[in-house]
């Protein structure tokens, strides 16, 4: 976890560090995609899709969205949490409307917060091609917990 001269970051802080410092996730560029924009409770994902995520019917395959759906709704969470808590999806609901292909152009996925407590917090997305036609909307269950603190040493 980064720290400030304050003290630790809290989510946005520290989801701001890192879009501003061009660290992205494995997974995004695994599958051609990257956080551009966040701001407490919204975060927004654009990515490619091309052929190399096409399921073997000739289309995009739905795990494309629903990484794209599921990352937009977690970091939307992240950002509201404060220093030294974290989130994972519980579940996820994705429902697809429309057919991505690697003529869809850059596909956009944006995420809000719609709840956040204690334990749980509850988040949705959509996701459109280029030419802003919505191709998918998401629906997020995620639990938010406190983050163990680090030790100097080692695990085994």
């Amino acid at each position: 976890m980064e720290e400030a001269a304050a003290g630790p970051l809290d989510g946005l802080g520290q989801l701001q560090a890192k879009l501003s410092g061009g660290l992205g996730a494995p997974i995004g560029q695994t599958l051609n995609f990257d956080l551009v924009e966040v701001e407490r409770g919204r975060a927004v994902f654009e990515g490619q899709p091309d052929r190399t995520v096409y399921n073997p019917l000739g289309a995009v395959h739905g795990g494309y969205a629903a990484a794209l759906l599921d990352s937009a709704c977690g970091i939307a969470t992240q950002s509201t949490l404060g220093p030294g808590r974290s989130h994972t999806t519980l579940e996820l609901k994705v429902s697809y409307l429309r057919p991505l292909s690697e003529d869809s152009g850059l596909v956009r996925a944006v995420g809000r917060v719609t709840s956040v407590g204690r334990r749980v917090a509850f988040a949705e997305a959509t996701l459109h091609d280029e030419a802003g036609r919505l191709c998918a909307t998401a629906s997020s269950t995620l639990l938010v917990f406190d983050l163990e603190p680090r030790t100097g040493s080692a695990r085994g």
